[in-house]
């Protein structure tokens, strides 16, 4: 059995010209190195209160050098829950605040990498074990705002989801087709502004309604059929807009009560095809989730992510606020943890969608996640920059290697076809 050699820390670059973390785990039979497994940590923009901390990158790659090091020397690399118990013993604070959790995830999946890589096996395979397994469903950005595009408009993110679609590759196909459609439109206008964080447009628009028309004439112009080929979904991002007990809307000079952006979102429901919603209301309103999943969850997903921060004990705590849960590994710090949370919300009933962050890098670990837990959804950003494009690809590596072995593409089973 494979035993941890070495780790080593590095500080590298994210999307945004940023330094984080890169962790590089060698394993082998005593002194003999036999496999090594790599994982850069990601950053969050528009980040919920309850993360876990990261630390400055030199000096979370300073406790992967020393401390953490020393701590994982000569464990098995095939127990993943006793490496990410280690690290959790280690830090010995509730929020990650001594490792830091860029230093803790990097180091907690680069250890799942080099168990497959020791055992000659894809990352997914170690988590899928005997089980079949099928490709998520992508959400992918068109437009970019928020925090991810300095405001610009006040909803983080206008996606789609190609919920007609065959198969990953066919989502795909048909993504590209609205992106490319999204950008003419908007050129067309004199609305192109660049792109976003994370590789979405970046535009002009003169209100937060007026992308989701945008984003239905673009599905129509890649000549597809809004809600039937492809639908919206919306990170709404709410924590970023609520001060004071109120919703503000500053591309629109307004300010809202929960229950007038209740109002608002309701609306939208019944005039665009939106099928996912994310952050509706932000996460110290817990009341306005609940009565807003009471009100819509039968007819929309709606999805907690700084509401829950991928911490298992906030999902079962709850009660009746969203039906999905937002999956990132760097916002709890291992992978163990990641996992405990994807399980909390299987027991609650909730759907799960693993997620990257907008300050990203080239590693692909959590589409590995996505596929080997069977989590049935997947969010990475748009379809544009290397970091983003880089998870799609893998994704079609992956459905090329399964073949007829995986189960059917889920997307027609998790979102209702239907013209808006």
């Amino acid at each position: 059995m494979a035993k941890i050699i070495d780790v080593k820390g590095r500080r590298v670059w994210d999307s945004r010209g940023r330094p984080t973390v890169e962790a590089e785990v060698i394993v082998g039979r005593g002194a003999t190195p036999l496999a090594a497994g790599r994982a850069i940590a990601p950053a969050g923009a528009s980040t919920g209160s309850g993360e876990a901390r990261s630390l400055e990158a030199t000096a979370a790659v300073k406790n992967i050098n020393t401390v953490i090091r020393d701590a994982l020397r000569a464990l098995s690399v095939a127990d993943q829950a006793a490496i990410d118990a280690r690290l959790i013993g280690v830090d010995g604070t509730p929020d990650k605040h001594r490792l830091g959790a860029n230093a803790m995830v990097a180091v907690s999946l680069a250890c799942a990498q080099a168990d497959a890589a020791a055992q000659k096996i894809p990352l997914w395979k170690k988590f899928a074990g005997n089980r079949r397994v099928a490709l998520p469903v992508p959400q992918i950005q068109i437009y970019g705002g928020g925090a991810h595009a300095r405001g610009r408009v006040d909803v983080q993110d206008y996606m789609v989801i190609c919920n007609g679609a065959g198969s990953f590759a066919e989502a795909l196909e048909w993504t590209a087709q609205i992106y490319a459609a999204a950008g003419a439109r908007l050129a067309k206008r004199g609305l192109l502004a660049g792109v976003a964080d994370e590789g979405g447009y970046w535009p002009a628009f003169k209100s937060n309604e007026e992308p989701l028309a945008e984003l239905v004439g673009a599905i129509a112009d890649a000549g597809l059929e809004p809600g039937v080929d492809a639908a919206i979904a919306l990170d709404i991002a709410a924590t970023q807009l609520y001060r004071g007990g109120r919703y503000h809307l500053a591309l629109e000079n307004r300010s809202l009560t929960g229950s007038e952006l209740h109002a608002m979102l309701v609306g939208w429901l019944e005039r665009y095809p939106i099928v996912s919603l994310e952050d509706p209301f932000a996460e110290h309103d817990a009341a306005a989730m609940r009565a807003f999943t009471q009100a819509a969850g039968d007819r929309v997903q709606i999805v907690g992510d700084d509401f829950f921060v991928t911490a298992a004990a906030r999902v079962k705590d709850a009660e009746g606020a969203c039906n999905a849960v937002l999956l990132k590994p760097n916002q709890v710090g291992t992978v163990t943890e990641t996992l405990a949370c994807l399980e909390a919300a299987r027991a609650a009933g909730y759907r799960a969608i693993v997620s990257a962050r907008s300050g990203e890098t080239e590693d692909v670990s959590i589409v590995h996640l996505a596929v080997g837990w069977g989590v049935g959804q997947l969010k990475v950003g748009s379809f544009a920059r290397s970091e983003r494009m880089a998870k799609w690809n893998e994704g079609l590596r992956i459905e090329e290697a399964l073949g007829a072995r995986a189960l059917p593409f889920p997307a027609r089973k998790l979102f209702k076809i239907s013209s808006a």
